[in-house]
């Protein structure tokens, strides 16, 4: 078949990576254009953009699909077929129509569950304990077509995003080539969703990374694993913004009568204590702004007064806990 590839991230490159790697025919690949980013607001290239010209495939980068020069240029092409992975562009119906066998998705959920654009961070934040990757036939809902092809994985309380969008990508590319193998039986067999078993799987907001120190340890725990790399959970400690990137709930509650948010005597250097509702999160790394991440043993050891027994963290960016 003649592909056509639409992404625009490191997890839509890895997909086409694997396409490439199995030899399949690819007419263009489309992703997002040119994004400015860093101190100098330069031109980056996506992910996607550079592992296709690295390969000499032809880019595309309009700015909409819904422009009928984008789509005639599309038309041109003949594809057989589109595949679409994380690629942040809607594709109007006008689009998903020119592809002889229409346009497939790689969602790194289990349809319908967490339909929309963060799966991965609403999967962890929720406390799932399973996740992964649907291959499914795309129409014009939000992740509303029939399911071809289902890989899932365990998820566990160590799991952060980025571990388990690692995991997922692994799983997306086996889905998809395992699709594409077998297209016309899974197409024959594909299974509609069930719209009452839907979620949403809204865009993290940052506000949503501010630590919230009345909620209970797991659910912090679970907002720092949520952030790594993307939108890292933080809050206030004498009015230096910290973001915490990794921790767990204590299996001790040593809080006691403790405000949450408060920092506890502890004889383990390499971890924080610190106060929650139901009781205690480990914070073992952290990152001081415009600093580096560094293990709490290290910086316990340059700023010991900061850290200190009975300090304690805000959950309010208009004001610090008194």
């Amino acid at each position: 078949m003649k592909l056509v590839f639409a992404g625009t991230p490191a997890f839509a490159a890895s997909h086409l990576s694997a396409l490439i790697a199995h030899g399949h025919e690819i007419a263009a690949v489309y992703t997002q254009p040119d994004r400015a980013s860093g101190r100098g607001k330069k031109l980056h290239a996506s992910p996607v953009k550079a592992l296709a010209t690295e390969h000499q495939l032809p880019v595309v980068q309009p700015a909409s699909l819904k422009d009928p020069d984008a789509q005639a240029a599309l038309a041109a092409l003949a594809p057989d077929l589109m595949i679409v992975v994380a690629y942040g562009l809607l594709l109007p119906k006008a689009v998903l129509d020119i592809p002889r066998f229409g346009c497939i998705n790689v969602h790194a959920s289990l349809l319908p569950r967490w339909r929309g654009a963060a799966p991965i961070e609403r999967a962890l934040l929720a406390g799932d304990s399973e996740t992964g990757v649907t291959i499914m036939q795309m129409d014009v809902g939000l992740d509303t077509g029939d399911m071809l092809y289902k890989l899932s994985t365990a998820l566990t309380d160590s799991d952060d995003r980025q571990q388990l969008e690692d995991r997922l990508a692994t799983l997306g590319c086996q889905g998809l080539l395992y699709t594409l193998a077998h297209f016309d039986a899974l197409r024959e067999h594909a299974e509609k969703q069930d719209d009452a078993l839907s979620t949403y799987a809204r865009k993290l907001d940052k506000a949503e990374s501010q630590i919230d120190w009345r909620a209970g340890a797991a659910d912090i725990a679970r907002t720092i694993r949520a952030g790594i790399g993307r939108q890292p959970a933080y809050s206030l400690l004498d009015g230096e913004r910290l973001r915490l990137l990794r921790a767990s709930c204590s299996e001790a509650d040593q809080a006691g009568d403790a405000a949450p948010g408060t920092i506890l005597p502890g004889h383990d250097r390499n971890v924080l204590s610190i106060a929650c509702t139901d009781g205690v999160l480990d914070v073992s790394e952290l990152q001081l702004p415009g600093k580096n991440p560094v293990s709490v043993r290290d910086i316990r050891n340059s700023r010991p007064a900061l850290f200190a027994a009975g300090k304690r963290f805000s959950s309010d960016d208009a004001h610090e806990a008194r």
